[in-house]
């Protein structure tokens, strides 16, 4: 073994990206490239305790004594060298279940050139400094494109920094990379305020005091390029809500980059408006709302906004069956029932602050509750009134129910603004009201001994109709 050879060198080809080696198993290796890697065996022999434990203190012994080794963690049952390209964890017991070498080394370093579609990107970094996240699930090259970035900017004369934990960015001496100053990120800052860098390179932002220390960094006027673990690009900026206030997300994070295999296949551009959410229409309803757009097409994808006291992420591109606020009123009801009966929702919206919630039939007593308390509380909290009906077999099957007891058939009046159901019998107890055997919805009767409905309603057109065509109304009480 040369001088500058590692004892576990022997297990890397061209292209294998880490190498895996555990007392008591066979060599491992991850080798291919982003778009094809597998994990497989790469030697016979079972390695023994002895085999690792000789490797791990070479390993140690060539970190401590080079000029190009330096130690991320150092604790006994756990160490992080950075060696050369390498980066190596050595783990043993009793924090791991046997000794364990991990070394995971680069196989591919790009330019920001071999990107397609980079060019207006690239424009929009050199123009100012901007807050970047560079999303994409594990493996997807997420870290290869932010070395490629840092080198882009330092190659056209910004002060660019690095902020890593454990440092394996691989750039040019000309970029100094730090780590946790004592084990504290914020710490970190601290310093790069003082070193005045144009654009740091935060590798990687994972937990909330990551992304408090990006957004601290970046509102103090540095540009911030952050890589975060996303599996859909509009995720990357959902972590940022709760840590971030939402009115300041844009200044945090103007730009989303979304990797998927190596290659760019969303970037999302970010800026706020006072506005009302694309799906409502009252003006008193305007608010600062996110807005997200496609950085090519320029077409808005998705909004971000508080609704009902919490921050809400609606898509509001495409085609769409339901719009975004028709399927946020939905999950805000299924919320709500689903807290108080278990078993399948199905939730339809039957007009304006109006919805019918169909649960099974055992279901239908527990939601409503005595004397209808439970729907009511629902119903004043979300600002909708709600219908409870039951269906079969816990599918989305409206159960059409011919009652031959229990029901009493009521006549109906109708006034210039009102479709008024006589119900004195069954005060302050919940009760369902069907035409000609078909349920059409759940009321709780008031203390006036009527259930009124306002004339232009869905479920006052229906009565009408019915009426029309002289069918009959039945009252049945709720068991």
């Amino acid at each position: 073994m040369s001088e500058e050879e590692l004892p576990i060198e022997k297990f890397f080809t061209e292209d294998t990206i880490s190498v895996h080696l555990k007392a008591g198993a066979p060599p491992m290796a991850k080798r291919g490239y982003i778009t094809e890697v597998k994990f497989e065996q790469v030697g016979e022999e079972i390695l023994t305790e002895r085999q690792v434990k000789e490797w791990a203190k070479a390993i140690e012994e060539k970190g401590r004594g080079s000029d190009k080794g330096f130690f991320e963690f150092d604790e006994r049952d756990m160490k992080i060298i950075q060696l050369g390209n390498y980066r190596i964890t050595i783990a043993q017991p009793p924090f791991s279940d046997g000794w364990e070498i991990t070394a995971v080394r680069p196989t591919v370093k790009t330019t920001i050139e071999d990107y397609e579609g980079v060019e207006e990107l690239t424009e929009r970094l050199l123009t100012r400094q901007r807050g970047i996240l560079i999303a994409g699930a594990p493996g997807m090259g997420k870290t290869t494109f932010a070395q490629a970035v840092a080198e882009f900017l330092s190659g056209n004369g910004f002060c660019v920094k690095t902020m890593e934990r454990p440092r394996d960015l691989q750039v040019g001496p000309e970029i100094t990379q730090y780590t946790a100053l004592s084990g504290d990120m914020a710490k970190t800052a601290d310093v790069l305020l003082l070193v005045r860098p144009d654009y740091v390179i935060y590798d990687e932002i994972r937990k909330t005091e990551d992304f408090i220390v990006f957004g601290d960094l970046r509102l103090s006027g540095v540009g911030m390029i952050g890589v975060v673990h996303a599996t859909r690009a509009v995720d990357a900026l959902q972590r940022l809500v709760g840590r971030v206030e939402l009115g300041l997300i844009p200044q945090v994070t103007d730009t989303v980059v979304y990797l998927k295999e190596g290659r760019i296949e969303t970037i999302y551009d970010v800026t706020m408006e006072i506005k009302v959410p694309t799906g409502l229409i009252e003006e008193d309803l305007a608010r600062p709302v996110v807005m997200i757009r496609n950085f090519v097409t320029g077409e808005l994808e998705y909004e971000i906004y508080t609704f009902s006291s919490q921050i809400v992420t609606i898509p509001v591109s495409g085609k769409q069956e339901t719009s975004g606020m028709e399927r946020l009123a939905i999950q805000e009801i299924e919320k709500e029932i689903k807290s108080f009966v278990k078993g399948d929702i199905l939730i339809e919206l039957t007009g304006k602050n109006r919805a019918t919630a169909y649960v099974s039939e055992k279901n239908v007593g527990a939601l409503i509750g005595k004397k209808g308390e439970r729907i009511n509380s629902i119903e004043k909290r979300l600002g909708v009134g709600i219908d409870v009906r039951p269906y079969e077999n816990g599918k989305n099957e409206v159960k059409q129910i011919q009652w031959s007891e229990n029901q009493d058939f009521v006549e109906v009046k109708i006034s210039k603004r009102h479709i008024i159901i006589p119900s004195e019998s069954y005060i302050g107890n919940a009760i369902e009201i069907h035409a000609d055997g078909k349920y059409l919805f759940t009321a709780t009767v008031g203390g006036k001994g009527a259930i009124q409905l306002a004339r232009g309603s869905a479920i006052a057109e229906e009565l009408e109709d019915v009426i029309d065509r002289k069918g009959k109304i039945s009252i049945v009480p709720v068991v």
